[in-house]
């Protein structure tokens, strides 16, 4: 198998391999722990990929046994290695959103308020979740240093990113409720208006019924 037939969940598992060998129970662990945050795939598919880089050579496999219950360990090989860096190299696709509760937003005219407020409820309360792990993993990880320290500095830096996309959004979705808040349709013939700060880059002075949390900790792990 040519390296060009590999994806970047192949390059993925490869990276998490260049840690430590892993289980694929260990790796489908992994994935849903770090890299689901910025590149969420089936588990189905993390069972998979291990099996196309043994075949490209770039990583071994070898049973094990708890007892009587088999696992298969993979383990990067040289030639991994060395196909990792290369494909650190290449140039990667930006950020894209997958978003589903946004497209009830995007289309929110077709519906009523109600339902635009429940979606935006729900986005803030995602989001309002998925920030406090966040920070709960960083309290943790400035504690402990986390199971691997020495990826500390690569981590922290992938974390604050994560940090500060959730902080946003809970953000937007602040500004976005209190300028629902009072609408009674969704156009202008029904009561929607534009709201303020809408088309520039400017938002609104945080109350402190509103204010985010943003500095517990300066580091986060994603790794």
């Amino acid at each position: 198998m040519s390296n060009k037939q590999l994806t970047p969940t192949s390059f993925a598992i490869l990276g998490l391999l260049s840690i430590q060998p892993f289980t694929t129970y260990e790796l489908a662990q992994q994935m849903d722990r770090t890299l689901s945050w910025f590149w969420p795939r089936a588990a189905s598919m993390v069972y998979e990929e291990p099996k196309k880089l043994v075949t490209a050579g770039l990583a071994t496999s070898q049973a094990s046994f708890t007892g009587k219950r088999r696992s298969t360990v993979y383990e990067i090989t040289d030639a991994g290695r060395t196909a990792l860096q290369d494909w650190l190299e290449t140039p990667a696709a930006g950020m894209r959103m997958e978003f589903e509760a946004m497209i009830k937003v995007a289309f929110a005219d077709a519906g009523d308020a109600d339902q635009l407020r429940s979606a935006v409820r729900e986005i803030r309360a995602d989001a309002e979740a998925r920030l406090a792990e966040i920070l709960d993993r960083s309290t943790q990880y400035a504690t402990t240093g986390g199971p691997f320290p020495d990826r500390l500095p690569i981590v922290a830096i992938t974390g604050k990113l994560l940090m500060g996309q959730y902080q946003a959004v809970v953000r937007w979705a602040q500004w976005a409720e209190d300028a629902i808040g009072e609408w009674t349709g969704v156009t202008p013939a029904t009561g929607a208006t534009v709201p303020p700060y809408a088309f520039t880059s400017e938002w609104p002075a945080p109350d402190a019924e509103h204010t985010v949390k943003t500095s517990v900790i300066g580091d986060s792990d994603f790794g």
